[in-house]
């Protein structure tokens, strides 16, 4: 029976020859002291191995040594570029290999005694899927200046089965500069998975992600849609803090309070979230369509500021100014008046927290960017790989996030607010 389509299968171990017999033991015994261990190679996929997946690469594990060179070429003689996984254990190609093609990978580890073992392997691409491509969506833009709190986010439809989280995740990179290690975290559902570091990105770091789907088999019914790419860099602190015991946001950059502004926020039965959110766009113009839900409405409102994917905005409210500082009266949004709503979209930036407080409801875990919600070690249990215990927020942390104005990314559901 031929197994087919696991890289795992078959892999060639290759070991450099043995040194030949002394005719004295006593001399052989003090010639291997010292004498650092011959390389051993394993790649894969196998010699022959056909029907890999387009999303292939080069699977590498090397025992008293380090892999030092990978090359990979195609059947016309095209190289195929690429990079090491951070662990050493694989080589990525940089884009998605092409249907029914032979590729072949050329391996070379050098060992601590400074041999070198060098191994082939020639493996044929499976056919184009015709399985349903599962849609993802990266929420991390290109040539964009983020607020220290934006986290790195994807989002499938249909939701990530648990069993396939640990295969998707393998295939989100994120590398930052300077670097900044941090982990995945999964909601429970599967809609959406989020890279953040243990604590905020520092100003000025440029963050590269790549999530490389395309071709990805996804259980045993779904493939991944496709292979994005995006590199942006962080900005200045910037974070808001809204209350509800006083109606007030306070408003601070790089940990020092710039102004106080009056807020409405959502009446007893519409109420606001309590939690830590994160700007996720911004408008500044845009119409709330609500028909079709209990309380129906239409209303056109300017420098209109995402929280969550339920419709909670920070906006310009002119209708409820005298109620600003004093009642509740929004749709669950948080009102400003024309002018402070004006200002505070030359302030902040798509990534800043936003935390509220003092509200009747909780913030529901991904409605919105909700990575910040929840500790570390909560985060860390969302991951469907092994996060490094060492990986820990700092004892003291650095001033609460934010960044300038700017762009943003296009999330795709409808907006609703009040």
């Amino acid at each position: 029976m031929r197994l087919r389509g696991r890289l795992t299968l078959l892999a060639v171990t290759v070991a450099a020859a043995p040194l030949a017999l002394g005719a004295c033991t006593s001399d052989r015994r003090q010639g291997n002291e010292g004498r650092a261990a011959a390389p051993e190679l394993t790649v894969t996929p196998a010699e022959g191995t056909r029907d890999v997946p387009l999303s292939g690469e080069i699977g590498t594990l090397v025992k008293h040594g380090r892999i030092t060179d990978v090359r990979i070429t195609d059947d016309k003689g095209g190289t195929v570029a690429g990079e090491p996984r951070e662990d050493g254990s694989g080589w990525v190609p940089n884009k998605v290999l092409q249907p029914k093609r032979t590729y072949t990978a050329e391996v070379t580890a050098t060992g601590d005694s400074g041999k070198t073992v060098t191994r082939k392997t020639t493996f044929t691409t499976q056919p184009k899927s015709s399985k349903p491509a599962i849609t993802s969506t990266l929420y991390f833009a290109g040539n964009r200046t983020y607020g220290t709190a934006m986290p790195v986010t994807v989002a499938f439809d249909p939701p990530i089965p648990k069993e396939a989280r640990a295969d998707v995740q393998r295939r989100l990179f994120v590398k930052t500069d300077p670097p900044q290690p941090g982990a995945w975290s999964w909601v429970s559902d599967g809609s959406q998975v989020y890279y953040r570091a243990p604590d905020f990105w520092r100003p000025g770091t440029t963050i590269n992600v790549r999530a490389a789907l395309e071709g990805l088999p996804i259980g045993k019914e779904n493939v991944g849609d496709a292979d994005r790419r995006a590199t942006s860099k962080i900005g200045r602190q910037v974070e808001l803090e809204i209350d509800n015991a006083t109606k007030q946001m306070s408003v601070l950059r790089d940990g020092k309070l710039l102004r106080k502004l009056p807020v409405s926020l959502g009446k007893p039965s519409t109420p606001t979230s309590s939690g830590k959110m994160v700007i996720m766009e911004k408008h500044e113009f845009t119409t709330f369509d609500t028909r079709g839900s209990a309380d129906p409405y239409v209303v056109d409102v300017e420098d209109a500021q995402r929280l969550t994917w339920g419709g909670e905005f920070i906006h310009g409210a002119p209708w409820s100014e005298g109620d600003q500082g004093y009642t509740n009266v929004s749709h669950g949004c948080t009102n400003l008046s024309a002018a402070n709503a004006d200002w505070l979209m030359g302030v902040t930036q798509v990534g800043d927290l936003v935390t509220v407080k003092g509200t009747e409801v909780t913030l529901d875990a991904g409605n919105g960017w909700t990575a910040w919600n929840v500790s570390w070690d909560e985060f860390a249990k969302g991951s469907a790989l092994p996060v490094p215990p060492g990986l820990r927020p700092t004892p003291t942390q650095a001033p609460d996030p934010g960044a300038v104005a700017g762009g943003s990314p296009e999330p795709t559901p409808s907006a609703s607010g009040g």
